[in-house]
């Protein structure tokens, strides 16, 4: 299943996505915040059609694993849900987060249009002056490509087992 690309739906809706590890801890941070209607886990940035978690897993696609955000921005911004971002994983690990090691892990921000990309790359350059990290962050700034929706059992992973997180 494919969603679209664009950044804004309508006037009061638009789309963020992030890559930062294992979606499940990912969706269920950006699901607290008030202003986000909707999130889904799914693959992004690689070049196989619809790929399965299983394909994914195997590194060889060149997906990450990220969550899509759908927010109303009279509620929260596009910073507020960089600072999400920043704050629910280790942008310093190369295709790294806790024990998950691949590429499938990497942290990422991909952009829906120029206004994303700019705060993206602003946010990522304020983090990295402001010397928070031993490490420099790995962080890759690239253009949405085609989202695909992971499977069903994904979505509200820890929800669905009375879980609010799974933090490293």
């Amino acid at each position: 299943m494919t969603d679209t690309n664009a950044a804004t739906t309508n006037t009061h809706e638009a789309k963020a996505t992030f890559g930062a590890g294992c979606f499940w801890g990912v969706e269920a941070a950006y699901r607290q915040i008030p202003g986000v209607l909707s999130t889904a886990a799914g693959y992004l940035g690689g070049t196989m059609k619809n790929p399965t978690y299983y394909d994914v897993c195997t590194g060889r696609t060149g997906h990450a694993e990220v969550v899509q955000v759908t927010y109303d921005p009279s509620r929260v911004t596009y910073d507020d849900l960089l600072t999400v971002f920043w704050e629910n994983h280790d942008p310093t690990t190369l295709n790294r987060q806790g024990p998950d090691v691949g590429t499938q892990y990497r942290s990422a921000i991909f952009y829906h249009d120029d206004a994303q990309k700019a705060a993206a790359e602003s946010s990522k350059e304020e983090r990295e002056k402001a010397g928070r990290y031993r490490r420099p962050i790995v962080t890759e700034i690239t253009p949405t490509t085609e989202f695909y929706m992971a499977e069903d059992y994904h979505q509200k992973y820890l929800e669905k087992r009375g879980l609010s997180s799974c933090h490293i």
